[in-house]
């Protein structure tokens, strides 16, 4: 039997890839092992979004040919640079029903690459879940409209293909009926702009999938405000649902509208804002992530300023804080740079801001009741669980999968603690 182990750099969309090719390759008799010593083959699972990612990547996979190690590199890297490595075998995110072949060349000393981009079929591939209480599904693959200036991904992944409804409701009662499933991540480089192509939308999805019988959680992935605006009324209501977790993924990248306008951003902060807003008046509790790039190319001292006061008023739950790297192939790459020494103090700052206020936030918290999900292994003795707003809930003596009524006690800038009822 041959052993293979699978590293995973990126976004949910690329765990829930490695997720498949996992699945293809158990039904088809390989073993997937934990440790890299224990394998034969490791496969890669690549992200693109960062140069700093990307050369870990490279030095990563060096370090396992230098072992002995067969190597097949997955995920978006490839795709969007056929020229990645020499001597190495690649597959692309639309090529997953083909891993077992690209392996098996692989193991006999030969170097394929499947790169084309496909409409794929990957919400019917077999899967081996990570952690067997949370089904991470692809709604959609690619990207609608140009691509942002700064941004590779479009050409790994390619046009917006969405998924049918009746194949992801299929998913869904499948993962929560028969494998007891407690959380649904619905996942894409998009969500919100989910069915354009096929003249249905996120809402809709939304609805039919709050309709399965069962006791779960939906998490919606990252959506852009752009798309999210197409539908503002009705996904407010559609939040309102108790199966939906008040979690909202709406990056903005930059408080600026002239760094948005020059990053290809179809929206503005005025919008970005009457969103949140929205969602805040009829949800108050509700988690807003977001995310924001430091250092695009031209930003000003004054722009950035933009940004920190924008970040002080949304308060966030969450916040992605990106150093920009420049991407081969990209328009930004031929905008004039922000020094790097500007760039990291810049960053540096915003975490500093956004520091105080997670702890301001987790403050709140304590002395509320709600129920919880536990839904993997913290550290030490401890469990993790996440309440109706995906917050992390920290707790002793309880097993994955519980759902539980606790009361907020106490609180750290990442955390909350709590104890049950």
């Amino acid at each position: 039997m041959t052993n293979v182990y699978i590293q995973t750099h990126g976004c949910s969309l690329n765990a829930s890839d490695s997720e498949k090719i996992a699945g293809v390759l158990e039904k088809n008799g390989f073993k997937i092992v934990c440790k890299v010593d224990d394998s034969d083959v490791v496969i890669v699972n690549s992200c693109t979004v960062k140069s700093p990612t990307v050369n870990k990547i490279k030095r990563y996979i060096k370090e396992c040919q230098g072992n002995g190690k067969k190597v097949v590199l997955a995920g978006c890297a490839g795709q969007a640079d056929p020229e990645f490595m020499d001597d190495i075998s690649m597959i692309g995110p639309s090529q997953i029903e083909n891993i077992v072949q690209v392996v098996e060349e692989t193991l006999n000393g030969n170097f394929v690459k499947l790169l084309v981009i496909e409409d794929d079929l990957k919400i019917k591939v077999p899967i081996l879940r990570k952690n067997h209480i949370v089904e991470i599904l692809p709604i959609c693959q690619g990207c609608l409209g140009d691509p942002c200036t700064y941004c590779i991904v479009k050409s790994a992944r390619g046009d917006l293909h969405s998924y049918n409804i009746s194949d992801i409701v299929e998913r869904v009662k499948r993962a929560v009926i028969r494998d007891r499933v407690r959380e649904i991540w619905l996942t894409a480089q998009d969500t919100g702009c989910y069915g354009y192509d096929i003249k249905t939308n996120i809402v809709e999805l939304l609805k039919e999938v709050l309709k399965i019988k069962g006791n779960f959680k939906v998490r919606l992935g990252m959506a852009n405000p752009n798309h999210v605006l197409e539908n503002l009324d009705e996904l407010v209501e559609v939040f309102k649902d108790d199966k939906m977790f008040k979690f909202l993924h709406i990056p903005i990248q930059s408080g600026s509208n002239s760094v948005l306008e020059k990053m290809s951003r179809k929206y503005t902060v005025e919008e970005f804002k009457n969103i949140v807003e929205k969602f805040r008046v009829e949800m108050p509790l509700i988690s807003i992530s977001t995310d924001v790039i430091c250092g695009f190319p031209e930003e000003t001292d004054e722009q950035f300023k933009e940004t920190v006061e924008l970040i002080k008023w949304l308060k966030p739950d969450v916040l992605n804080l990106s150093k920009f790297w420049l991407r081969p192939g990209t328009k930004a790459e031929f905008m004039e740079q922000v020094p790097g020494e500007i760039i990291k103090e810049r960053t540096r700052h915003l975490a500093e801001v956004f520091g105080w206020i997670k702890r301001e936030i987790n403050k709140k918290w304590v002395g509320k009741k709600c129920r919880v999900i536990v839904d993997e292994k913290g550290k030490s003795d401890t469990m993790v669980s996440r309440n109706e707003a995906y917050k992390p809930v920290i707790l002793k003596d309880v097993e994955i999968g519980e759902i539980l009524d606790v009361e907020i006690v106490d609180f750290k800038e990442h955390d909350l603690f709590g104890k049950i009822l």
